[in-house]
């Protein structure tokens, strides 16, 4: 069945497209936040549910291809991406390119609080068959996507609490000498 009013096959409310929108406040100076971010030759030791990063050369322009492999509670899941990193904007930019994901945007930003950073991941995919789009939303977008986006920014904020605690304490120590 088709709904010509809204341009979408079969089911009313259905979009071809998964968005997902996660954040967290991280208690934190934005700089701290970003280079954390930024490394990602060292998500695995930071992020224990990634298995691994590969860095498989550059792209045309400032996007590089990594391939990342991450464990969804003891699922293992893969996807190869552009990427690159902002450090006007302080964004990192990731299109999936290969895997599961494919065509999917992630979109890291950063944006100052009074005591802190607000980090936040948006993701998007437009699915390649969108008349399936309905069956695989529930599970890409919620099963997998917001589901390592949440464990991912609750890891990240305890890993980087605790960096900035350890250079507050550094550097009152420095002060008081």
């Amino acid at each position: 069945m088709r709904d010509d009013t809204t341009g979408r096959s079969g089911f009313r409310g259905y979009s071809p497209t998964v968005h997902t929108a996660t954040s967290i406040k991280i208690l934190a100076p934005r700089d701290l936040v970003f280079a954390t971010i930024s490394d990602l030759a060292h998500w695995p030791e930071m992020l224990k549910h990634y298995r691994s990063v590969q860095f498989l050369g550059k792209e045309d322009g400032p996007r590089e291809l990594v391939r990342m492999q991450a464990s969804r509670t003891g699922v293992p899941v893969s996807w190869t991406a552009a990427w690159e990193i902002d450090p006007q904007s302080m964004e990192l930019r990731f299109e999936h390119v290969r895997g599961w994901s494919k065509g999917m945007r992630a979109i890291w930003t950063l944006t100052p609080t009074r005591d802190g950073t607000r980090l936040e991941i948006v993701c998007d995919l437009t699915f390649a068959i969108p008349g399936l789009g309905w069956l695989f939303e529930p599970i890409i977008g919620g099963f997998f996507v917001d589901h390592l986006a949440n464990k991912t920014l609750r890891t990240l904020k305890k890993v980087i609490e605790e960096k900035a605690r350890e250079e507050e304490q550094h550097a009152s120590k420095e002060t008081s000498a």
